[in-house]
């Protein structure tokens, strides 16, 4: 009755079923589930096919990219290598125009050093040379007073010249004397060549004088000192040199 009623009502007609039916559902139940596996391993199926072709395709352009590389890191290494052989070169040329200015830099230096100190030393050269004439009156006049003075006859001064004289005469000497420490200590020294090889860069030649008992060449004689500022000549002496006695004969001959 009941079965009856169910399917007399409207709901047959839209395809429902009662409860008292379940194996039509468990069958329905089995064919969609096996529609639906079906269709997820076909999809599977398409999804490693492309997969695959996508791979394939990938791996063909990484050929085509490796050897397009390659070409394009050998002509980059080519031009670097040429880059740093002239980058070297010109380093190169760098570097030497560096030591050449170096070089140059302390040849200057040293020049201009040595200029400096020459002018500091040579200052004066032209004060001092003004004071060898005073320094030769000098000479002179303490020559002069000595002779005097042992000419003098102490026993017949009446007068007392000759305490008088005899004082002038040391404070000429002693004149002198401090005149030739001021010159030491600027580095300007007196020297008398006597019996020194005859040398035109020290000496100034003005006469020759036979004499047998020294070799030829020999100053024999000193009319002026000589004088030096720092091992420079400022003044040669003017001195006699000796001649060979046999040459003297021959030339009167």
């Amino acid at each position: 009755f009941h079965q009856s009623a169910f399917n007399s009502f409207p709901f047959g007609k839209f395809g429902f079923a009662s409860s008292a039916s379940p194996e039509q559902t468990e069958k329905e139940q089995g064919a969609t589930q096996s529609n639906d596996q079906a269709t997820e391993s076909a999809r599977a199926k398409r999804r490693r096919g492309s997969t695959k072709r996508t791979a394939f395709s990938d791996s063909d352009s990484e050929e085509d990219a490796d050897d397009l590389t390659r070409d394009d890191l050998l002509k980059l290494v080519v031009e670097k290598d040429e880059l740093l052989q002239s980058k070297q070169e010109e380093f190169q040329m760098m570097k030497d125009k560096f030591l050449r200015a170096l070089a140059e830099n302390e040849n200057v230096m040293e020049r201009t050093k040595r200029e400096a100190e020459n002018s500091k030393k040579f200052a004066i050269q032209n004060f001092a040379k003004g004071l060898l004439d005073v320094a030769d009156n000098l000479g002179r006049a303490s020559s002069v007073f000595k002779e005097s003075f042992a000419k003098i006859d102490t026993s017949k001064d009446s007068a007392g010249v000759v305490p008088l004289v005899k004082s002038l005469s040391e404070g000429v000497d002693m004149t002198e004397k401090q005149l030739g420490e001021v010159f030491k200590k600027f580095g300007l020294e007196r020297f008398d060549p006597t019996n020194e090889p005859f040398d035109p860069h020290r000496h100034n030649a003005m006469f020759q004088v036979p004499d047998a008992s020294k070799p030829p060449g020999t100053v024999a004689h000193v009319l002026k000192a000589g004088y030096m500022l720092h091992e420079r000549v400022i003044r040669p002496a003017e001195v006699g040199v000796t001649q060979s006695v046999e040459n003297e004969a021959e030339a009167d001959s």
